[in-house]
């Protein structure tokens, strides 16, 4: 998601993964006085309505219905959808439309890394796609998620051709001036017969 080099991985709570980090790119030194990182636009404005909330029990078929419509994402059952709203919806946020979920970012902290918000599938309806939508999320989920509970690092996974998932969060990095490191976290080969392309694990973090 290019050659990589060897770097020590980052301080804080990481992964556990056997290959070394590559550094994607460091804390931006001086950041504008709101808050961006020189160069990097914040997200647009948005022309659709969409209310941000968490993830709630009664989502579970629309979550569904709107991975499914967003390839490559891998779909899951309706009932896993159910069990991340019951479980972990505190932690993920939709973007509600009213008639329909309009996108969503699941997301939770994983058990050995209580430091860490893990960000696992990012979807967005195709008539609100190129608004912005997702960065929006993901800075909720900033706000609203990370910053309660003092989280210090944001992971997520990308395959190697996902350059639209590269943009949005290295730009969600650099905005927000903090680092990005990068590792593999599963290779093609641990998922057997199935035919899939290695996971990169991005590693963003120290916030504050």
């Amino acid at each position: 998601m290019h050659p990589h080099h060897r770097s020590p991985a980052p301080a804080g709570t990481a992964p556990s993964a056997p290959q070394p980090y590559t550094v994607i790119f460091d804390a931006v030194a001086a950041s504008s006085p709101g808050g961006d990182a020189p160069g990097v636009a914040p997200p647009a404005a948005p022309s659709t309505h969409a209310l941000l909330r968490p993830l709630r029990d009664g989502d579970g078929a629309a979550l569904h219905a709107l991975v499914a419509a967003s390839p490559p994402l891998d779909l899951n059952s309706v009932y896993a959808y159910l069990l991340l709203a019951h479980h972990h919806g505190a932690t993920c946020v939709v973007a509600d439309g009213g008639d329909a979920l309009l996108g969503a970012i699941t997301a939770y902290q994983p058990p050995q890394q209580p430091d860490t918000l893990f960000v696992w599938q990012v979807a967005v309806a195709a008539g609100v796609r190129g608004e912005g939508l997702a960065a929006r999320m993901l800075d909720y989920l900033r706000l609203q998620v990370m910053a309660p509970r003092a989280l210090r690092w944001l992971d997520t996974t990308i395959t190697p051709g996902n350059t639209a998932s590269h943009r949005l969060f290295t730009s969600f990095g650099l905005r927000h001036d903090v680092g990005c490191s990068m590792t593999t976290l599963f290779g093609a080969a641990q998922f057997g017969e199935h035919g899939h392309d290695d996971e990169r694990l991005y590693h963003l973090g120290p916030w504050a």
